[in-house]
């Protein structure tokens, strides 16, 4: 088997695990807060959101610095360290005693994190120009739906064994992860043969400065698209649902529908990218996203939102693959972690300002708004990617 489709497939193992790691809390989260002792609704709506997007605001600022420590010294000590690191904090949040402790502990998660930003490096710079779609496009499905069908995972788990037993069974997957990619990861690395640049002359040696500025907006945007749903879910579940004894399955299945379109339809629309034009899938894909968010305000029961959540999915599979392959094209090969680490932090920024903006919207207007902003903020990143990079490139 080629190295970089050995690679491939234990960094989708490792990549889909760690997602999990990330947001297996989201369907349990309201409810273990009030578990931990907050009484209040909206209290409990607002300490969601922070406790939920502390670990992306902090992965923002710290991904970047991975990024750069991947091209120095190598992209497995960066998967090994993160691996590693987050089996341990994962683990304690089943321990403990208050939100206020959660909420450092998710801290500590983000800023531990970057498995994901020295995987997409890895097999960014192994895989050759013709398969590059395909491997980043089948790389991206294991991050997002790690990411979405983690609160499945939280949720079923929770319903029938109970809440700390979320934390200490993803801490133990995220464990198999490190192993998997200690014995299995394979990398030919000189850090001789790379110098440590500052930000700025990192920035400078990128040519195509514009049209990369557009992909990092375009990414924070999807994410914030992606996200703005996480605080609300579980409570909007239980307004929606007749059935009140199975809540958390039910935002979990929700939250997982979006996964399971992402896993179906990110590989073939990755191929698709590298015959037509990464920058044509984009601009589709944001117009359709930003139509389907419209009539998730306007659901009468939880499987209508399921529905809707699966379209959803099956649009966001073109976005992520193919922000990557215009990086990957835009950037030279000795920058990639570290550009790929600005993308990754402009994506963890989104899923904070998602997490967050969904959180306060809810708890000061109504779960529908939510949708409507979320909506207006994707179709405005269609008009911007039409003007910036999709006219650009189709006149080349």
């Amino acid at each position: 088997m080629e190295l970089w489709k050995r690679n491939l497939m234990v960094c989708w193992f490792g990549m889909f695990v760690t997602g999990i790691g990330m947001s297996q809390i989201a369907p349990i989260l309201p409810l273990y807060i009030k578990h931990l002792g907050v009484g209040n609704t909206n209290s409990i709506t607002q300490l969601s959101g922070i406790a939920f997007g502390i670990t992306y605001v902090i992965s923002a600022i710290f991904s970047p610095i991975w990024g750069q420590a991947a091209d120095r010294y190598g992209r497995k000590p960066m998967l090994l360290r993160a691996s590693l690191g987050m089996a341990i904090i994962v683990g304690l949040m089943g321990f403990a005693p208050n939100v206020y402790v959660l909420i450092g502990l998710r801290l500590l998660q983000g800023a531990i994190t970057g498995y994901s930003t020295a995987c997409t490096t890895l097999i960014a710079t192994q895989t050759e120009e013709a398969h590059a779609g395909y491997a980043l496009g089948t790389l991206s499905t294991a991050n997002i739906a790690g990411s979405l069908l983690g609160p499945t995972i939280g949720g079923f788990i929770s319903d029938y064994v109970g809440f700390k037993s979320v934390f200490f069974i993803t801490g133990t997957l995220l464990f198999i992860a490190f192993i998997t990619t200690l014995f299995f990861v394979k990398e030919s690395f000189n850090p001789k043969d790379k110098k440590a640049l500052s930000i700025k002359e990192v920035w400078n040696s990128v040519p195509e400065k514009g049209l990369t500025i557009t992909m990092f907006v375009t990414f924070l945007i999807l994410t914030v698209a992606l996200y703005t749903v996480e605080p609300i879910i579980t409570v909007y579940i239980s307004e929606l649902s007749k059935n009140t004894t199975h809540i958390a399955l039910l935002a979990g299945i929700t939250f997982s529908a979006s996964g399971l379109a992402n896993i179906i339809a990110a590989p073939r629309l990755g191929k698709l990218s590298d015959k037509i034009g990464a920058h044509k899938v984009i601009l589709v894909a944001l117009i359709a996203a930003g139509i389907i968010f419209i009539p998730q305000a306007f659901v009468k029961n939880p499987w209508q939102l399921m529905i809707l959540r699966f379209l959803f999915g099956l649009t966001a599979a073109g976005l992520i693959p193919s922000v990557n392959i215009l990086v990957k094209k835009m950037t030279p090969s000795s920058l990639t972690g570290r550009v790929f680490g600005f993308t990754t932090a402009a994506g963890y920024l989104g899923a904070f300002a998602g997490a967050v903006l969904g959180g306060q919207i809810a708890a000061w207007f109504s779960f529908k708004y939510v949708f409507f902003i979320t909506s207006a903020l994707l179709f405005i990143n269609a008009v911007l990617v039409y003007f910036k990079v999709y006219k650009k490139l189709n006149l080349n």
